[in-house]
């Protein structure tokens, strides 16, 4: 383990933790060397360290809740005291009445006397023994009284116990999750492109709750359950201590088998988290990219994928349910061997020696068992407490973890004056996510204040890398920016960050109103700011115009948004800000041809002033920039003013002159322009072909460049409403913004159904129960032989007495055997079929949620995050009610069966008594199951809105740390967390209540069945061994019973996961992938028609996106969509995937009706390349190959669609070549490499339809030509829809369709609607970018 670690004080709460000190090892290793740490235990947390954050207040609570499991504990050795007399009592009785049964003995003045004998004689044989004197009805009545005292006690003692410590942990808990969230919210950007967001939500909710298992009433009860471990041997020394010292002599075999299970099924569980980890990732990449899956058919595959990684969980959990049943059995084994030894040596000190009395025997021997058995049952806490110390250590070190660029210290300098002049000196970076790949190289750059600056050159060269640099999202490797001649890095973060107002291509919202989201910008802005700030990015009129204005909610990541729409609210939310520094990403890309010149009108005015830097591909934003500087791998080649550059023929020469080979006309404009070169403001005209490389960005997730969990939108006008998923902000809580169906109940699963899946393990299931019904069976027959011994002890013959007694000795060994095998059995055999069913449940709901339809995903119940949380906890809740649920209940039953056969055979009088306090044995464990599965859903429910809170804030997370906002949702997280913790302290009264009810019924069954069976053997002459026989019989039993429906807490969770696991394999999708219905046909053509098309998305009701739509391609052309943002371009595309079929009207392909063609066989005749292309974590050839997941693809099929896509060479210029990792969705690539990996992709299915969805928007001019040749390339003799913001690469298409509002306006070839002067003519003429 690299360093060690010193506890020094910890700090009070609130103040920065500074727990440990770590010696300098820990801090140097870099926190990417992740394969480093494999090798080091899982847990490195010591089991007191968990109470790290306890206040004096918890403190006290936890001290008194523990004083009381003491006491608690105590009870059970103390009723061992009672015990014993009541047995000595019935003793001495029994051998009055047999003594009494010979006719020539008769009872005379209190003393047992020979009929016709003298006193004298009587005196002289010794006849001395009492008689008469014995009421045994009154001594059972003051022996129920005792019973009935330490019952009143003890329920008191275990409301405190338990109550106390819930309601301590609830608040620790609630600390531990605060500190989490805060601690993560600080680190830097880095340590996000190196930890899964799906793997922090898992971590906010599972393993918290690991945590709040080991320091909650698990801590009392094994405080309980230890304290009588130790009365009980206490007990036993005082008594008797011989038979004490014989029976510790064998417990260390004990003591071993505990100790070793509790390590094991520690060590097994990390692995098994482990395991299940990485098909986590799988699972939460998948769903993330539901679209590109869709369109490539890749569903199978991913599935096999899936259950590939499933495998080495399942392995664990089986290896764990073995080890456990076989320790369980040995325990068995050797507590039976203990039994033997005690009765056969007791026995011969009560017979032989007498120093024992029989009630002594019997204190002596249950102080010892009760004390082993409870050392037993004290296991099960350890294993809960190496769970949470498990889960604690990554917890722990993060929140211990120093980031190494800390957002929300209070720490640097805030200059009193800022101009605004940006430096860069010598800067080289790199990625912490991939230290091989240098982003800058020794970059010197000034950016003077109040100019406008342009960062220009081809993607990947480190443009965008710059601007996070200036907002200190990461820190140079070497070199240094300043600000004003300050190193940044002694300025304070939040004041610096708050100087700069940042426009992203692809904004993110946040999932509130669209006033909120202007807020965002500035805290505590009035109205009438963000009103002006809307006016001035020109989104004023648009949000008027919506039914809601400002108050309008946008949905998750603004998905109710228009790319544009979304772009002027993320423009009013920076200039609400009123920065020093403007930092302009492509800023203006997303907007369609009107709002662009407004808006960059409106950049131009509030630039006035200010620093800005604009980053962008299009010369009409670029040209009146003060300074215009060239990027190049990493460097800044060259700067200078628009013309100037231009005489230097270097990159931006090169990237003008490929950008202005568009139509000819258009050209000799462009010279003529060229020759005025006057930089006066952007006349319509001079804009015109500038359109280069026109991000159109209008993906509606918020897909940050580098790094982001998204939604998958292949295809960007997809913009469903996620709304919701990430929790509607508090004003709206209350109204129902929500669907009601959230709130809809699921009716517990059927056992029966489950168990239908369960069922290919049948065999190991009956084994399994056949081993638990034997191991019910253990426990009456154990009473039967108890009581046997006790009746020994009345009998008057030695001989008689020694030969029964070696007998039931040798049985109690032969149980013994027995009852290891069948444990072991049981344990193997359940954990067998219940990690089978895990496995196959999981891996049928991930293959029945990539059959769903695309809409279901809009919903925002089905978000990616709250997908994979089910398959992780419902598939593995289920189990229990299959499995070792069943063998819970076979034990238990043939345990109860038994033991009232037994007790009826020998008296059915007392059985009935007993009987009737079983309803309320069984009631106690049943009322405690009742209680806890209400809680387990609302604690579900209530955090749920706090996880959704994390859930956006981490998605979210570059966004957030530029607006600094980090601390709002710190806030927001910690106000929802308010409802968790008092549903906790509700939580912790009624569970404790029930607690205590449990313990206590026992005690007065006791007191009631002795006090009857003392009245039996007195008045109807009822054997006393037969009274403990039925007593102890049913008590054991009912415990059991007790035991079995503790056990329905998890049975009742596994019906409801069930039914939900179920209520999503019920769900018949509308488009269903892996039907083989539908019409297939051998020579597909391509024809492609739409014949009036409507649609609206489902989870957007009231917005018609299609209206109407009809136009048609013949096999072999291309068409191409032009139209402004939101008028259903990419729509039209996601109609021909058959990710949604139109509402009315009709596709028809090669003259058939979509809805009727076989949806796997249409995708697999359509490849598809779109703006923002989904790449999966792992390498470049496997990305390739996923475009064909029919075949089996060789590495030449791979390689030559690299060669067409262009990319080839720069694979080969990587040091792993093909091999290459990309990255979580690919963001370990520049984005005109994933453009070109997706292409090959594309290209390597060899489809009948391409479907283009700007496609070359992304790239730089330079790989745009290449690209674009290749992809003229790929459209030879193939039917090709385009949808494209640049004219240069519509005009030779055979048919231009002209979209507005969802329909078509205007369609011909580029000469017809040249001639027609309408729409397409303005397009041409302004140059306004058509997104």
């Amino acid at each position: 383990m690299p360093g060690s670690v010193k506890l020094r004080s910890v700090k009070k709460f609130g103040q920065e933790n500074v727990g440990y000190e770590f010696t300098d090892e820990e801090t140097n290793a870099d926190y990417m060397s992740k394969k480093g740490k494999k090798d080091e235990s899982a847990i490195r947390v010591s089991f007191f360290q968990l109470f790290r954050f306890a206040s004096c207040r918890e403190i006290c609570m936890m001290i008194f809740g523990s004083l009381c499991a003491i006491a608690h504990g105590s009870a059970q050795p103390l009723m061992l005291l009672v015990f014993g007399m009541l047995t000595d009592t019935f003793i001495e009785y029994d051998i009055e009445l047999n003594e009494l049964t010979d006719p020539e003995k008769v009872c005379v003045n209190n003393t047992i006397q020979w009929r016709n004998r003298t006193e004298e004689e009587n005196l002289a044989l010794n006849m001395t023994k009492s008689c008469g004197l014995l009421d045994i009805e009154y001594e059972m009545t003051n022996f129920a009284y005792y019973y009935v005292g330490i019952g009143a006690g003890v329920f008191i003692l275990g409301y405190l116990q338990i109550s106390l410590w819930i309601t301590a942990a609830a608040r620790q808990i609630q600390i531990i999750r605060n500190m989490y969230f805060r601690k993560v919210m600080r680190m830097e950007i880095g340590w996000f492109d190196c930890t899964s967001v799906g793997e922090l939500n898992t971590r906010m909710s599972d393993d918290i709750n690991k945590i709040n298992d080991a320091i909650a009433d698990q801590v009392g009860i094994f405080i309980q359950r230890f304290t009588t471990f130790v009365c009980g041997f206490l007990m036993g020394f005082a008594k008797g201590w011989k038979l004490t010292l014989v029976i510790v002599s064998v417990s260390p075999l004990i003591g071993v088998g505990a100790g070793l299970m509790a390590l094991f099924v520690a060590k097994l569980t990390g692995m098994e988290l482990q395991a299940y980890a990485k098909a986590g990732a799988v699972a939460d990449e998948v769903l993330s990219s539901i679209r590109t899956v869709a369109a490539f058919g890749g569903e199978r595959k991913e599935v096999e994928r899936y259950d590939r990684n499933l495998i080495s969980a399942q392995r664990w959990g089986i290896r764990k349910g073995l080890i456990m049943g076989f320790f369980t059995g040995y325990m068995w084994f050797i507590i039976f061997l203990c039994y033997a030894l005690a009765f056969w040596y007791g026995s011969s000190l009560v017979v032989d020696t007498q120093e024992y009395s029989p009630g002594t025997l019997l204190q002596v021997f249950f102080g010892v068992l009760i004390a082993a058995l409870s050392l037993g049952q004290a296991s099960p806490c350890l294993e809960a407490f190496a769970a949470g110390r498990g889960a604690a250590t990554i917890i722990f070190e993060t929140i211990e973890r120093k980031p190494e660029i800390d957002c929300l210290s209070e720490a640097g300098y805030k200059l009193d004056r800022v101009k605004g002049d940006l430096e860069f000196h010598n800067v080289t970076f790199h990625y912490p996510s991939r230290p091989e790949v240098k982003i800058l190289d020794q970059l010197n750059l000034q950016v003077k204040s109040g100019e406008t600056t342009a960062f220009v050159g081809p993607s990947g060269a480190g443009k965008s890398t710059a601007v996070q640099l200036i907002q200190r999202f990461y820190d140079p490797k070497e070199g240094m920016v300043t600000l004003d001649g300050h190193d940044i890095r002694g300025l304070n973060i939040q004041w610096l960050r708050s100087l700069i107002g940042i426009v992203e291509q692809e904004p993110v919202l946040f999932a509130t109103t669209i006033a909120e989201n202007i807020r965002y910008g500035r805290p505590g802005v009035s109205n009438d700011d963000i009103i002006t700030a809307a006016k001035e990015a020109n989104a004023y009129n648009f949000i008027m115009d919506l039914p809601q204005k400002f108050d309008t909610l946008v949905g998750e990541g603004g998905g109710q948004m228009s790319g544009g729409q979304k772009q002027r609210i993320a423009i009013a939310r920076a200039l609400v800000r009123n920065p020093r520094i403007l930092l302009l990403d492509m800023a203006t890309s997303a907007l369609d041809n009107e709002s662009e010149a407004v808006v960059q009108e409106a950049l131009d005015k509030v630039r006035m002033g200010r620093t800005t830097i604009s980053i962008a591909h299009r010369l009409s934003t670029i040209k009146n920039a003060d300074v215009i500087v060239g990027f190049e791998h990493g460097r800044a080649v060259e700067r200078g003013k628009h013309d100037e550059l231009l005489d230097r023929k270097g990159v931006y020469f090169t990237l003008v002159t490929l950008q202005s080979q568009g139509d000819k006309a258009l050209n000799q404009k462009a010279r003529q322009e060229m020759e005025e070169a006057e930089s006066s403001a952007p006349d319509p005209e001079r804009k015109s072909l500038n359109r280069a490389g026109s991000y159109r960005a209008s993906l509606r997730a918020s897909v940050h460049q580098r790094s982001r969990s998204q939604l998958s939108n292949v295809v960007p006008e997809l913009s469903v409403a996620i709304v919701g998923e990430l929790g509607v902000p508090q004003e709206f809580q209350g109204k129902s913004a929500l669907p009601d169906e959230d709130l809809e109940e699921v009716e517990p699963a059927p056992v029966t159904r489950i168990l239908k899946y369960n069922a290919p393990e049948w065999p190991y299931m009956l084994f399994g129960s056949f081993g638990a019904a034997v191991n019910g069976g253990v426990n009456p027959v154990y009473s039967l032989l108890f009581s046997q011994i006790l009746a020994t002890f009345s009998m008057p013959d030695p001989v008689e007495q020694r030969r029964e007694i070696n007998g039931i000795c040798l049985f109690f060994v032969v149980v013994g055997l027995v009852s290891f095998f069948t444990q072991m059995l049981q344990g193997y055999a359940f954990s067998k079929s219940g990690e089978l069913l895990t496995r196959r449940l999981r891996c049928l709901g991930f293959q029945s949620m990539l059959g769903k339809e695309i809409s279901w995903f809009d919903d925002h119940r089905n978000s990616p995050g709250a997908l994979t949380t089910r398959l992780a906890t419902d598939a593995s809740q289920v189990q229990g009610a299959t499995g070792s649920q069943i063998g819970m209940i076979v034990n238990s039953l043939t345990n109860i069966g038994v033991a009232i056969i037994i007790s009826f055979y020998f008296s059915w009088k007392l059985t009935l008594v007993i009987l009737c306090f079983l309803p309320f044995l069984a009631l106690s464990g049943g009322f405690q199951a009742k209680m806890l599965t209400g809680f387990a859903k609302q604690d579900k429910e209530a955090l749920e809105s706090a996880g959704q809170i994390s859930g956006e804030a981490l998605n979210n997370i570059r966004t957030i740390a530029g607006l600094g906002k980090e601390r709002n949702f710190v806030e927001m997280f910690e106000e929802h967390l308010e409802a968790p913790y008092q549903a906790a302290l509700k939580k912790a009264n009624v569970y404790g209540a029930c607690y205590g009810f449990a313990q206590c019924v026992v005690f007065m069954a006791n007191s009631a069945s002795y006090r009857f069976g003392g009245y039996l053997v007195y008045r109807e002459g009822l054997h006393f061994s037969y009274v403990f026989r039925v007593i102890s019989a049913i008590v054991t039993s009912g415990t059991a019973l007790g035991r079995a429906s503790s056990y329905t807490p998890d049975y009742a969770k596994a019906k409801i996961s069930a039914a939900r696991f179920f209520k999503l394999l019920d769900h018949i999708p509308k488009i269903s992938v892996y039907s083989d219905e539908g019409d297939k046909w051998d020579n597909f053509k391509g024809d492609i028609e739409f014949i009036d098309c409507k649609f609206t998305y489902p989870s957007r009701p009231d917005i018609q996106v299609l209206n109407g739509l009809s136009v048609s391609v013949r096999p072999g052309q291309t068409l191409a969509f032009v139209g402004s943002s939101g008028c259903g371009k990419s729509t039209s595309v996601q109609l021909l995937e058959r990710f949604y079929d139109p509402n009315n009207g009709r596709v028809l392909i090669d003259g058939h009706e979509s809805t009727r063609v076989n949806v796997a066989f249409l995708r697999s005749k359509i490849g598809i390349v779109s703006q923002e292309p989904i790449l999966f974590d792992c390498s470049i050839a496997e990305n390739i190959r996923y475009g064909d997941n029919q075949r089996n693809l060789s590495m030449d099929d791979v390689i030559t669609a690299a060669k067409k896509a262009q990319l080839h060479d720069f694979v080969m210029s990587l040091p792993e070549k093909y091999d290459t990792n990309v990255g979580s969705q690919g963001s370990q690539l520049s984005r005109g490499q994933k453009q070109r990996i997706a292409i090959a992709r594309a290209i390597i299915r060899d489809p009948k339809i391409l479907l283009l969805d700007e496609a070359t928007s992304a790239l730089d001019t330079e790989s745009e030509k290449t690209v674009q040749e290749a992809l003229d390339k790929a459209r030879e003799g193939r039917t090709c829809i385009v949808i494209a913001h640049r004219l240069s690469t519509i005009q030779n298409s055979d048919i231009i369709a002209v979209m507005s509002r969802g329909y078509v306006i205007e369609k011909g070839n580029h000469d017809y609607l040249m001639g027609l002067k309408g729409a397409y003519y303005k397009l041409v003429t302004t140059g306004a970018p058509i997104s």
